[in-house]
């Protein structure tokens, strides 16, 4: 982590209050940056699991993961869209 990075946690962390879209404004960074910036810290640290990543959903109980394969994967959506219809 740069000193950058490092100093918008310690800023986010020491301000009451702060929300990562004020720190973010603040700092002229996109809010999503400072919060994947935050998060990465406190993981580093060991304070939080890791989060998915950026774009995925984690699986929940009983449900078959995405697959990398895009054909697959369109599958695995058109019987969710036939679940959800009563389709199936």
């Amino acid at each position: 982590m740069d000193e950058f990075e490092a100093d918008a946690v310690v800023l986010n962390e020491s301000t009451p209050g702060a929300t990562y879209k004020s720190i973010a404004a603040d700092l002229g960074i996109n809010r999503a940056t400072l919060r994947e910036r935050i998060l990465r810290d406190r993981e580093h640290r060991g304070l939080t699991p890791a989060p998915a990543p950026t774009g995925q959903t984690s699986v929940q109980s009983g449900q078959t993961p995405p697959s990398a394969d895009p054909h697959k994967r369109i599958l695995q959506l058109d019987r969710g869209l036939d679940r959800r219809a009563g389709g199936e």
